[in-house]
């Protein structure tokens, strides 16, 4: 079984007094996750253990090596350096042959970090090339007292968090404020891939009236992860960059950022957010996890 936290010993410190303290701490688990593909490395990546044949469905899918599933034929754990092949480290990917994974081109090999995402991208351009041509006609219609309640939900499911405040989120709501999956890493862009690949291996792809809540920045990668998939709305409770502005706006995505209730800045895409429902959604809408 995977595991997100460990424990350790750490010494607080008072920084009025200079008094020190020891204490139990719990740390978000950060290790490799190296992907092979037919038997060549494809990529090494940091993430934090857990949902790690989603991640690398989500990732080769931001990548545009994947279209459906069933461009992958096996995906299993391998056992490395003593560990179970339930926690490797090592993901051995089978591509279904004359697939666009089998034939993979890509000008250097992969180098990703917890904190990387567009690696293999080459342009803006490129990634419009990819985006789902539904998601300009996605007329979903989101009410802003349940955008006002997505961060409280994201949070309220986020258990590797409450234990080690040191994790990102991704969550999937539907139109109404329901959860539908949410995943935690240590890297934001892991977390978005997580997702993805939740919904590209339960066939929901591309995910029409859909909202993705992410806890940090809305960087041009997470961007372009959920154009991609064919998200219509993506919101964060940080800041956006420039290009995330210029991609959600070329692509036809709706984004906000520092949705910190009550307020939020909308940066693209205004149309699809609705008047309050007044349907009395609570703060915390009831999970749906898968």
């Amino acid at each position: 079984m995977a595991v997100s936290s460990v424990r350790t010993r750490t010494t607080r410190l008072d920084l009025s007094t200079g008094a020190p303290r020891d204490r139990a701490d719990a740390l978000a688990v950060e290790e490799p996750l190296q992907l092979v593909v037919d038997g060549e490395e494809l990529t090494v990546t940091m993430r934090t253990p857990g949902h790690d044949v989603e991640l690398a469905l989500g990732f080769l899918h931001a990548e545009g090596l994947l279209r459906e599933a069933g461009d992958v034929v096996s995906m299993r754990h391998c056992a490395a350096d003593g560990q179970p092949a339930a926690v490797s480290n090592l993901l051995r990917i089978g591509a279904r042959p004359g697939s666009r994974l089998a034939g993979r081109r890509v000008a250097r090999p992969f180098t990703t970090t917890s904190a990387c995402g567009v690696c293999g991208s080459v342009s803006v351009e490129d990634v419009l090339d990819r985006v789902p041509a539904a998601l300009h006609g996605d007329d979903v219609r989101v009410p802003v007292d349940v955008l006002a309640a997505l961060p409280d939900a994201l949070r309220a499911a986020q258990s590797a968090f409450e234990r080690t405040g040191g994790l990102h989120a991704a969550g999937l709501f539907d139109a109404g404020g329901r959860l539908l999956c949410l995943r935690e890493d240590v890297g934001r862009h892991n977390a978005v891939d997580k997702v993805v690949g939740w919904a590209l291996r339960s066939g929901q792809l591309p995910l029409r009236g859909r909202v993705l809540v992410v806890s940090g920045r809305a960087s041009f990668e997470l961007v372009q992860k959920a154009a991609m998939a064919g998200v219509p709305v993506l919101a964060a409770v940080s800041a956006p960059s420039s290009l995330a502005v210029s991609l959600a706006r070329e692509a036809g995505m709706t984004l906000l950022g520092f949705l910190r209730p009550p307020t939020a800045n909308v940066y693209a895409g205004a149309a699809r957010l609705g008047p309050p429902a007044g349907t009395g959604v609570g703060p915390h809408p009831a999970p749906v996890l898968t």
